[in-house]
Parts: C-alpha cells; structure tokens; sequence
C-alpha cells in the first residue's frame, strides 16, 4: 500500500518501505502530483509549480526527467501516467495522501457528537510539523499558508464538536493559549468563555470578556459581534442550556434539501469564471468556504447557466444540501419574489412544518440561519431584482456558500456583506463554436464552417442568442445553416424571437426595463441611434438632453441593470445585440425626439472638435464659414484635444456618416475640416480622404463658395499623399479656378500650397516651386507672417529638391525666425526637418541630425505621428553617411513600424530596401 506524506516532510512509503524521493526538486514534482493526484496537471503548471520564476530553459525536459526517477524509485508500485500535456498520478485511493485524507476526514466531519471529535482528532493527527518541510518557492509557500490555515479551522471545528458533545474544563488550557494567540478572534473568544463557564469559572468568563471588550473598542473601535454578545448574557443569567450538551446527530431529525436544478447543457466556456468561483470557495472564512459570490451581466449572458453548472460540479462539498429559489427580479408577469414566502419555502425544505414556521420576515430570517449555520451547504439566489431582496436570505455562521445572479450590480451585497463579484461577458469565439458543434453536431458544422463563422459573428458570443440559433437549427435539421445565416442578416433581432418568452431574446432584453423610469429608458434607447461603437458622459448628456451630473445618474442605473458597460476611460459601450434592441425602443419615439437627440449630439460632436482643432492647430487658416456654435465641452490644453480626438475618433466618423443620411450638409462638412488636423498627423489617410469625399458632396449644398473650394482643396490633398497625382492635380486645379473666379487671395495662396506638394510628389519640382512661390508672393501681400513663414520654408524646400541650397537655406532660416516669433510649432518642425534635409545634402551630416533631431522633438509633442515617419527616414541617412549604421537601422525600423500603421506600404518598403542595403554594407 503506497502512502505520501506532505504534511511535514515529503515523505513516501510503498508496503512500509520507506522510498528515497531524491533531491528537494523531485520531491516537489511528487508533491505538485500529490495535491491533484488522480486529476491531470498540465506539464506547464507543474513546471511552475516546482521552479516558479527560475524555471530552467529546458524546463519540460527537467521536469520528465525527475519524473522518470521518481518512478524508477516507486519500483512501479505508483503510476504517474503521461496524457495530453500533462502528467497524472494514479492511486487506489484519494485518502493514500495524508493532505487529502485529512481533507476528506473534515469534510466527513459535520456532525455533532462524539464521531465529529473523532473524525477531527483523526485529522489533525496526520499532522507532522510544518508542511512541505524542507521545499522552498512560490507555489510552496502558498501552499503551505493555506493548508496551515485549513489545520487552524480544523482546530476551531473540533473545539466546537468537543463543547457541543458537552465538554469545557478539558479545553481550558488549549483556548487560553490560543486566545492570546489570536487576541481579536471572536470565535475562540467564544469557546474560551463557554470552556470557562463550565469549568465553573464564570467569573473568568465575564471578565474575559470585560478585557476583550475594552481592547476591541480601543484598538478597533468596535463592540464584540452579536454572537458573542449573546453568549455574554447567558452567563449573567447562568442559563442552564450552556451547561448541557445539545441534541446529538443521532437524535437529530435530519433534513437535506436537493433544490439543485439540472443543469441547461450544454455548456461550454466560463473556464475564469469557474476558477474564480472556485478560488472564492477555497479562500473564504473558516478555512474553505465562501460567503456570496454575486454573478451578474446582462439577460441571456449566462448567468444561471453558470451557477448552476458550478453547484453540480462542486455538489460533493454540499453534503448539508443545497436550496434554490427564482427570486423573479425581471419576471415579465409576476412581482419578484418576497423574502417572507422565499424563507418559508426554505425552511419548509429544512424540516420545519409550515405551522410552526413564525410569520414574520425576521423571526423566518433568525430561524433560518439558526438551522443552516454550522452546515456546509449551497444557497442559489436566482435572479435577484436589488440587495433588500437578497439580505434576509443570507444565512448565518461561515459555512455557507451563496450563489445570487442579478441583472443589476449588487453593490450594496459587495460593500456590506463581502459578496465576490464574478461579472459575465460574451463567450469567446472558440467558445461559442464549440456551443453550435456540441449542439449541432461535429459533421453538419464541419459542413459549412462559413456559415458557423457568420453566425457566431451575428451573435457576438451573446449565449442565448447563439442557444436559440442552435435551437432553430436543430429542429429542422435539413435547413441550411445559410439560410439561417440570411434570416439574421434580414431580419436582425426579429429572427430571435418566439412564442416562447423565455426562448425570445427581444422579451428576455424587455424584462431588464421593467424597474426602470420612463426617463432611464428613453436614454436607454437613444443610447441606441447614437453614432459610434460607444459613447462618453457629455455626449451622452447631448443625447439626453440633460445635465452632465444627472446623465451619470441615469448611465450608472443603467450599466448596474446590465444593460450598457462601463469601458475604460469613462465611456460606455453597447453589446451589438443590446444595441440593435435598444434601436428597436427608440423606434417607439416620435421623429421629432430621435431626431432632435441626433442633432444635439451630432451638434456636440462639431463643437468640440472646432475646439480641439483650434488647440492643435492654432494658426490654421479658419474658413470663412459659420463654425458651429460654441460648445460647452472645451479641452483645457492640446494634451486634452489629443485625448479627445482619440477617445471620439470612431464616433466623429459614424456621426459624419450620420449627418449625411440627414442631409445635414453644413454638419458633415464642420465634421470634416474639424477632424482633418487629427487624422493627418495621426496618419488615418483613407479616412481622411473619405471625410473630404463625403465633406465635398455636402459643399455642394452649401451657399457659401469656401466649401467646394475647401473640400476640392483637400481632396487634392488626400489624393497626393494617396499617390493618386491625376486625381490630386485635378481637384486643386479646380480649387484654384474657384478661388480665381471669386477673388479670393487667401484661397489662392493655400491652393498653390497644396499644388507645390502635389507636383513634389509627382516628381516635379520646377513646377512645385513655382507654386510655392506663388503663395510666398500672395501671402507677403495680404501681411501673413505665419503663412508667409510656411511659404518660404516651401520655397526653400523645393529650391534644396533642385540643389541650390544656399538660396534654400536662406529662406528656411528666415521661415523659422517667423515660426519661432509667433510660436507656431508646426511650422517650426517643418522647417527644421526642411535645413535637416539641406544640410544632408550639402554634406553638413551632423547638423542635419541636430536639425532632424529637434524637428522630431516637436513633432512628436505635436502627435504628428505622419511627419514623425518621414523624418524619421531623413535622419536615418546623415547617420549612415557618417558609419552610424545602429542609429540609422534604429531609425529606419521605427520609421517602417509608422509607415505599416497608417497604411503607407509603400514608403515602409522603400526604407525596407534601405535597411537591407545597411545590413549588406555590414557583411
């Protein structure tokens, strides 16, 4: 017979021989076995388990080969078997391990009587020392803690078995060491007392409690719990109850309650979840068990799914019973449950006959707990609706588990009573391929694995919708899974409806609504026709149509109902299908409200990206058309616009999109140029050239000449940088002649800007300097200093392309002074990337680096990341002419990283080549 010892030294014996284990590493791969012998341990955890963070290099290789000595040493007379990554100890037994039989001999225990005492005795004698004598590491010291900590509650258990079987003076001198060990421990505090009272010393008792008393409010500033209060009592009244034993088990009428329901199969997934239960279980009080864990998200994610597949699968450690109850929180036809008939029913499942049940709420509640407080048994409270709900059924003692699902976030369960929250999300996509195979078998998903995709898609891991797909498909087994496909597409949440309203995700939604405002709904569903994949605070409030401190309000009911979800920084998302439910709602309201909510946000939108823009971009020539008007959202700085535009970027584009199918033409084309200096410099350049395509279409709606000029402008713009140079010539040429026909100066000046670039990137520069020119003239006529500063670093630019680089230098040099003198930074990085460049060129290597380096300085305060590659890939040059190939590989990498980010492959590749051409130069 093989026995192992971990509960002092790891030990092993086979038959009464005693096996060398070898080295302190092999008898930790023995006991990483032991801990889980007869379960599968994956080679990885095992390898972590044994070394931690100094895991050898070969790691895997080490681990077997301590393995194959330790079953050299076993002789064969243990089995530890190799399957799927892992590794499994095979025993006869689960009590052949003194840790599990110790386990199993607690758990055994929880009874009263004499076989209580003797089962823990039993226990608390396999007790050698300290455990895993002799092992060092993480795993071990956590281990070791935790089983310490599971020998101290076995103690406290047969110190409450002994006085329950009558005892006290016995136990005098074991409590009072240990009360001065643990001075603030409320439960020894109680067996002392009682152990004094019946050992005749009361007198001891009181004043023990005088002492205890004093320290707590002292040092804690808090009086003993009430249990303790009680037993304080029945001293000073010499209750004669405190001195007898009561009933024992074998005189008890037992009672144990089966409420479990079934479990919905099948089920698949929730892996985290299911650990976090289970590490609640294993951390809780008492050495084992956990108070409440409180699962919540949204209806149809799981959640009962999930606690009852939990309860079954932990069944064993219930052997008291499990209670359930439908406390019918969002029932569509019935009031939620009342906790007064909630505890009858349970004290009806304990043994407790109906007419002898008191009537009252806290007379049921005190004898509820009274009956399950020493018992190890699970609690599931299903759907519940808020905390005051859930409060009168938590039971007394630390030996219950409690199970509570709810739409909306217990908060208060969390904050008063220690509840463990274990929020659901979606399944994943492996997930929720797994569910459809498990229910439509391998051989038809197999069949269309396209269709599956598209399916799981559509339904975004949400489990109930993925359950009724799965249901439909499986009745009619001879429909196509395309066909079910381009229902969903169709017919959108409709295709999972049904008679059935449990089987009906639109009814299931319906059911979070019932117990909010009229308010909190409209909101809930404007929320749904807001433009973006999720939205922030003072969008939300210009969709609301409320101030910004009770639109927190109304989103916080609304992410505790589980209906919308909180997202990192401040904002709030959307499930897909919430949201295509939430749109169906706002259906409900009148033209006149969606409308008017979609033009303030749409509103809010514009506003603030003007002012963003105005931070960024100060010197930005302002079109001569009415802005939007002023908003209340204003960021403080440039580092607040960054964040903005960062945070809002995705709903800036759906609100342009938006404003288009409104025929909103001045909105769509504030959205456009507001946006146009963010999504330059971050380099969005597809996105950039569909603003201006939409912005365009719009202007010709628009009186005012400056749109079509604006938007042809920067179209040509987009399409340079596209390297689309018939496209870009052809908009600016139409940009200048409209700017001609209206004698706009300013205008004309801009465009001939933007030509100079467009026939730089065409391979012109002759005429890209004309242009270039061109602008310097018009804008020293009109007094520009700024953009006259920007001109002459265009002409200096393209007279350097053309290698006449005195000339070049000059008016660059005197670009920056007017740069600096009017603090316009961008100019000033252009312009330094424009001498960098002369520089280089004129053989000045290390001042074109210093020049580089300054111009990448600015820019990347700027978050210019789209100057910040090109510059990049300047300075990498004057390094390599000067053998500094790291630099200039550092360089040319990060350079390439930028260019693959905002879609210029091209560019990336050029440089790609340029790197090759350093690396062959090395060889």
């Amino acid at each position: 017979m093989l026995r192992i010892a971990l509960l002092g030294e790891v030990t092993a014996e086979v038959d009464g021989r005693s096996v060398d284990l070898g080295p302190a590493r092999q008898r930790c791969v023995l006991a990483a076995l032991a801990v889980d012998a007869g379960r599968l341990v994956p080679a990885d955890r095992l390898v972590e388990r044994v070394w931690g963070t100094d895991t050898p290099r070969r790691g895997r290789a080490t681990l077997h080969s301590h393995i194959s000595r330790l079953r050299g040493a076993f002789s064969g007379a243990v089995a530890i078997v190799h399957r799927s990554g892992g590794y499994l100890l095979v025993l006869d037994r689960p009590d052949q391990v003194d840790l599990l039989r110790f386990r199993a001999l607690c758990a055994e225990a929880r009874g009263e009587g004499p076989r209580a005492v003797a089962l823990l005795t039993e226990a608390l004698a396999l007790w050698q020392g300290d455990p895993l004598t002799g092992l060092r590491g993480e795993w071990v010291d956590g281990e070791r803690e935790r089983w310490l900590r599971e020998r101290l509650a076995a103690e406290h258990q047969l110190v409450d078995a002994r006085l329950l079987a009558g005892q006290g003076e016995e136990l005098v001198a074991q409590l009072a060491v240990r009360s001065t060990q643990d001075p603030f421990d409320e439960r020894v505090a109680g067996q002392y007392m009682l152990a004094l009272h019946r050992a005749g010393r009361s007198a001891d008792a009181l004043d023990y409690y005088r002492q205890l008393r004093e320290r707590l409010v002292e040092e804690l500033g808090t009086d003993p719990g009430s249990a303790l209060q009680d037993l304080h009592r029945q001293i000073l009244a010499a209750d004669p109850q405190l001195l007898v034993a009561p009933r024992t088990a074998a005189t008890a009428s037992i009672v144990v309650p089966r409420q479990l329901l079934a479990v919905p199969a099948p089920f698949v997934g929730r892996r985290d979840e299911l650990d976090r239960l289970d590490a609640t279980l294993s951390t809780g009080p008492g050495g084992g068990t956990a108070l409440i864990s409180s699962i919540g998200g949204a209806g149809g994610i799981g959640k009962t799914w999930l606690a009852l597949t939990w309860g079954h699968r932990n069944l064993a450690r219930f052997a008291d019973g499990q209670l359930f109850v439908d406390l019918r929180g969002f029932s569509p036809t019935e009031q939620p449950a009342h906790p007064v008939d909630v505890l009858g029913g349970f004290l009806a499942a304990l043994g407790i006959d109906r007419d002898r049940q008191p009537a009252d709420l806290d007379g049921r509640a005190e004898l509820y707990r009274s009956l399950v407080a020493d018992k190890r048994m699970l609690v599931v409270l299903d759907n519940a609706t808020g905390t005051d709900q859930v409060t009168p059924l938590l039971p007394g003692g630390h030996h219950c588990t409690v199970l509570v699902t709810s739409r909306n976030q217990l908060r208060g369960l969390i904050a008063r009573h220690g509840a463990r929250p274990v929020p659901l999300d979606v399944l994943t996509d492996t997930d929720a391929h797994t569910l459809l195979v498990d229910a439509l078998g391998p051989d038809r998903t197999a069949a269309d694995e396209g269709a599956i995709a598209e399916l799981i898609e559509l339904c975004g891991g949400f489990p109930l919708a993925l359950g009724l797909i799965a249901a439909r498909a499986a009745a009619d087994p001879h429909l196509p899974l395309r066909d079910i496909v381009a229902e969903l597409r169709t017919l959108g949440l409709n295709a999972l409806d049904s008679d059935d309203p449990t089987a009906s995700l639109p009814t299931v939604l319906s059911w979070s609504l019932r117990h909010l405002t009229d308010q909190q709904r409209e909101v809930f569903a404007l929320l749904g026709i807001a433009p973006g994949p999720d939205i922030g605070p003072p969008a939300a409030a210009s969709v609301a149509d409320l101030p910004e401190r009770e639109t927190h309000a109304v989103l916080a009911v609304l992410a505790d109902a589980s209906l919308i979800d909180r997202t990192p920084g401040g904002r709030y998302g959307m499930h897909d299908l919430l949201r295509a439910y939430a749109t169906t709602r706002a259906d409900e309201l009148s033209n006149e409200v969606r409308e008017a909510a979609l033009e303030r946000v749409l509103d809010y939108h514009a506003q603030t990206a003007y002012a963003a823009d105005r931070i960024l971009n100060p010197h930005r020539s302002v079109a001569e058309l009415d802005p939007p008007k002023a908003g209340a959202h204003q960021p403080p700085d440039a580092q607040a616009a960054w964040a903005w535009f960062d945070a809002e970027y995705a709903c800036l584009l759906a609100a342009q999109h938006l404003a288009a199918d409104f025929s909103w033409h001045v909105t769509v084309w504030w959205l456009a140029w507001a946006m146009d200096t963010y999504v330059f410099r971050r380099g969005h350049r597809s996105d950039r050239l569909d603003a201006w395509l939409a912005a365009a279409d719009a202007a010709t709606h628009v009186p005012n000449p400056i749109a079509r000029i604006t938007a042809h402008r920067a179209l040509g713009r987009c399409y340079a940088d596209l390297v689309r140079h018939e496209d870009a010539i052809d908009h600016l040429q139409q940009a200048l002649a409209l700017a001609e026909d209206h004698r706009d100066p300013i205008q004309q000046a801009h465009t001939h800007h933007a030509l100079a670039r467009a026939w730089e990137l065409r391979g012109d520069d002759r005429q890209a300097l004309g242009h270039a020119r061109s602008a310097l003239d018009i804008h020293r006529s009109l007094d520009q200093p700024v953009w006259e500063a920007d001109a002459l670093n265009g002409v200096g630019w393209y007279a350097a392309r053309l290698g006449d680089y005195d000339s070049a230098r000059d008016h660059c040099r005197a670009a920056l002074t007017l740069h600096r003198d009017h603090d316009n930074p961008d100019g000033e990085a252009n312009t330094l990337d424009s001498l960098g460049f002369i520089d280089h060129e004129s053989g000045n290597h290390r001042q074109a680096i210093d020049h580089y380096d300054q111009a990448l300085t600015v820019y990347r305060d700027l978050g210019n990341a789209f100057q910040v590659a090109d510059t990049l890939d300047r300075i990498g040059h004057p390094h390599a002419a000067i053998g500094q190939t790291e630099q200039a590989r550092t360089a040319w990498w990060a350079a390439v990283k930028l260019y693959h980010e905002q879609g210029r492959h091209d560019d990336a590749t050029r440089v790609q080549r340029q790197l090759e051409t350093v690396a062959a130069g090395r060889k």
